[in-house]
């Protein structure tokens, strides 16, 4: 999320719906205000494809659904939604509704400098209220790092640090892969995010 638009007005979900159909850019929808995407680096976009691509094939057969940062997320028992860079549900919930999920089990965010201590505070504390999310994937852009916010049984947030030569472990869709698989054959360097 970059920042709300200058002296726009605030809008009601269904305004906010009818409203982004004709923009040409996503916008994250928060407390009545529309914050606008930013355009991603390559290596985003290729982090962000790898990891819907390793999903959607582990995932292949379950009644799973994966989705891409075309799905928006409706925060639970908010009208907010925001659009992370790869979800994942299995909740019958989401299946009757057209425009959104809001009962996923998985969220990945790829970090921009633009964004990261957003999705690090702001953003973590909006998903963190949903029952159903368990892993919570920051991927780093510029480096090989991977912080993973598990939700333990007891409900306790644990931040798992993941770094080169790693496995990581996704308990929410029972996945564990090595760190490689998403860097593999990128330039990394902090120009690149």
């Amino acid at each position: 999320m970059i920042a709300a638009r200058e002296n726009f007005p605030k809008l009601t979900p269904k305004e906010y719906f009818t409203w982004e159909e004709k923009q040409l850019n996503k916008h994250e929808y928060i407390e009545g205000k529309v914050y606008a995407m930013s355009g991603g680096s390559r290596n985003h976009s290729l982090i962000a494809v790898r990891f819907t691509t390793l999903f959607a094939n582990h995932l292949e057969g379950s009644s799973y659904e994966v989705g891409n940062s075309d799905l928006r997320v409706k925060i639970v028992k908010t009208e907010n939604y925001t659009y992370p860079d790869v979800s994942v549900t299995c909740d019958d919930r989401d299946k009757t509704t057209t425009q959104y999920i809001t009962y996923p089990s998985l969220i990945v965010e790829v970090l921009s400098p633009s964004t990261e201590a957003y999705d690090r505070g702001g953003k973590f504390r909006l998903y963190a209220n949903n029952p159903v999310l368990q892993d919570y994937l920051l991927v780093s852009s510029t480096s090989i790092e991977i912080d993973l916010y598990h939700k333990k049984d007891n409900g306790e947030w644990v931040i798992i640090n993941y770094k080169e030569g790693d496995m990581i472990e996704l308990k929410s869709i029972n996945l564990t892969f090595a760190i490689a698989q998403i860097y593999r054959g990128l330039t990394l360097t902090p120009e690149s995010a």
